[in-house]
């Protein structure tokens, strides 16, 4: 790396921030995401060339030389797998009625008491999240609950309950290494294994999403059922559910919870598997989607049309922009203001560092931020286990708690009580979600620190 002036630095810093800006305004531009980073990436690598930041000619790869464009090598094509591999998957999978059933075993479970669904779909959330993503995660328990407490004739809950779902899919979104994209982008660039991942993470997911839902009782004033009458009620309109309504063949029904299984087991334990270990986690992810596609082998255009190619040609632009603020030091520079938070000390450090991201997170895409801390980290040469790395993982996924446009599975949890016809203006979310937020982002600060402490991590 040559040294590069430093006005050349604060231009493409200019140019990053303008970036940032748009993503913000995503609605007001009318543009996807894709076209947006890749409009930006287009600009980086013409004036990257231009200011000659670039190391054009050919790429090491495997100990042979090849080439390649500039921008290839910058795009890290594991992260780009693990998600089409991973959203292919699950979209097969779901189509067995798996997830519905086990939702509509649950409701059923309650007996109709709100208190108690509140609860099991509180939890339902969490662990959906954290084995398919957010946005599935709240579509399917968010349409559930608003069925549910219909029948119940409970709407004045409905806005309780998806404001609570909507939280809370942040918190399982922390539980595994797939389960958000800046757990995939920070769990890839510091090494850290799906398993190591899980371990570190479900303590504090298990009693955040417990105080969650307390705050939620209290919050909005749910309560148990009081007398028989009203319990056997409750009892005799959820039985009206059929959980089997929704499975059209029992054998993939079946096969696609066996699947599921191995899919969590063969990521589990990646790094200790001799070819997989090798092979990456995206090789993983895009295995399992082959063997479930092949379940649909004359129908599977369904699903490479279903796939989610705004999010993966984001990704890729987003990798193209960072590597070439890379290249022009930005990431440098903006690594000496992390430095300066770290250096508050060993507990203000992690602190600061935490609530700086779930900010910043908070107001725009948490997706570019991740990325960006994380090449920052990297270039300190921190290792996997240093408590920083998490960090940016609690700040990046909890920031989408305070804003109804800090994460897509809250934009979705508003879309539905928007539809629904009940009144949540932007300062209502955040009037309503800031003190569920603050004790989330502290509860992820001690957890950090204690956790630390122990030598946990």
């Amino acid at each position: 790396m040559h040294e590069v002036p430093l006005a050349t630095t604060l231009f493409f810093t200019a140019i990053l921030v303008a970036l940032i800006t748009c993503l913000a305004l995503e609605e007001k531009l009318h543009a996807k995401k894709s076209v947006i980073v890749g409009v930006f990436a287009i600009l980086s690598l013409v004036l990257g060339a231009a200011f000659d930041l670039l190391p054009f000619g050919n790429v090491l790869v495997g100990g042979h030389e090849i080439a390649l464009p500039v921008y290839i090598p910058g795009i890290d094509w594991n992260v780009i797998a693990i998600i089409l591999g991973s959203s292919l998957f699950v979209d097969v999978t779901s189509r067995s009625g798996l997830f519905t059933w086990i939702a509509l075993k649950l409701t059923k479970t309650s007996g109709g008491d709100p208190l108690r669904l509140l609860i099991f779909y509180g939890l339902m959330t969490v662990v959906f999240s954290a084995v398919l993503n957010n946005v599935t995660a709240m579509i399917i328990v968010g349409s559930l609950t608003v069925v549910s407490l219909r029948k119940l004739n409970r709407q004045s809950l409905l806005l309780g309950f998806l404001v609570t779902e909507g939280l809370l899919t942040n918190v399982g979104g922390l539980l595994t290494l797939i389960s958000s994209v800046p757990n995939i982008i920070v769990g890839n660039i510091a090494n850290i294994g799906f398993l190591t991942f899980f371990k570190i993470a479900a303590p504090y997911v298990v009693v955040t999403t417990f105080v969650t839902l307390w705050l939620a009782k209290k919050f909005f004033g749910i309560k148990r059922l009081a007398t028989d009458t009203e319990r056997q009620e409750a009892a005799t309109l959820v039985a009206t559910f059929d959980e089997n309504d929704g499975i059209e063949s029992p054998r993939f029904f079946y096969f696609s919870a066996v699947m599921g299984a191995l899919f969590i087991l063969a990521l589990s334990f990646q790094s200790v598997l001799p070819l997989e270990k090798e092979l990456g986690m995206g090789f993983v992810a895009l295995f399992f989607a082959a063997i479930a596609l092949v379940a649909y082998k004359h129908e599977v255009h369904k699903f490479y049309a279903a796939v989610d190619w705004d999010l993966l040609g984001f990704f890729a632009a987003l990798f193209v922009v960072i590597n070439v603020m890379e290249h022009a030091q930005v990431l440098a520079y903006l690594g000496k203001g992390i430095s300066a938070l770290i250096a508050l000390g060993d507990l203000g450090g992690p602190a600061a560092l935490v609530a700086g991201a779930a900010a910043a997170s908070s107001v725009t895409d948490n997706i570019p931020l991740a990325a960006m801390l994380a090449k920052i980290l990297a270039a300190d040469g921190l290792p996997s286990d240093s408590p920083l790395w998490w960090c940016v993982i609690f700040g990046a996924n909890l920031g989408g708690n305070i804003t109804p446009i800090g994460s897509a599975s809250t934009v979705v949890a508003v879309t539905i009580i928007h539809r629904e016809k009940l009144h949540l203006s932007f300062g209502g979310f955040v009037k309503t979600a800031i003190l569920f937020a603050i004790v989330q982002i502290i509860l992820a600060i001690a957890y950090v620190l204690a956790a630390s402490a122990v030598g946990w991590i």
